[in-house]
């Protein structure tokens, strides 16, 4: 396991002398998710359905989203190795702050929609100018937003976002796996946190 151990985090060019508490754990139980993450972890990003920039910049979401400080490192970096420029990053962190506000918003309204009709006819009063040009492309932008959303638990936004994400020409295959890896990335910053 020490092995696998090493292998995943040189794939994510992290340090091996750190301190990964959860993940350490793992390895001294000899638990076989370390090596299922790494694989799972390996599949995601190498999709065909994403570019390595799409799917380290989704990733870099994901962690931004969670606030696991190694993997945001980790995915701005790999995003930039792999031709994502500083605005584009700059835009993905600025997207999962937008959903981290959003998210909670329109899951408010969702949950209680069936008590109270009036909070649906109220305006949201949100900002949200990002999403008119964003520097990363209306359908990316929008799958990010998909990704987080769907990490996030917001219904009413992965309804919104996906049915976005399609009318700007997007697969299904292409969607289902932006989501496998907002899934994956998630697991893995309760591993790498």
């Amino acid at each position: 396991m020490i092995e696998t151990k090493n292998d995943l985090l040189n794939d994510l060019k992290l340090n091996g002398n750190g301190a990964y508490f959860s993940l350490d754990k793992m390895v001294e139980g000899e638990t076989k998710f370390v090596r299922d993450l790494r694989i799972n972890l390996k599949n995601v990003i190498g999709s065909n359905n994403l570019t390595k920039k799409e799917a380290y910049l989704l990733a870099l979401a994901i962690a931004v989203n969670e606030k696991s400080k190694p993997l945001i490192k980790s995915f701005t970096e790999l995003a930039k190795e792999n031709g994502a420029v500083e605005a584009e990053v700059a835009e993905t962190y600025a997207c999962a702050a937008m959903l981290a506000t959003n998210n909670v918003f329109y899951r408010f309204k969702h949950f209680i929609k069936q008590a109270n009709e009036k909070y649906q006819i109220m305006p949201a009063g949100i900002k949200m100018n990002i999403m008119m040009n964003p520097i990363l492309g209306k359908e990316f932008f929008e799958l990010i937003s998909l990704a987080v959303s769907a990490v996030n638990g917001c219904e009413s936004c992965v309804n919104s976002h996906e049915e976005s994400v399609r009318k700007l020409g997007s697969s299904e295959a292409r969607i289902f796996d932006a989501v496998r890896l907002a899934a994956v990335v998630k697991g893995l910053t309760a591993t790498i946190n």
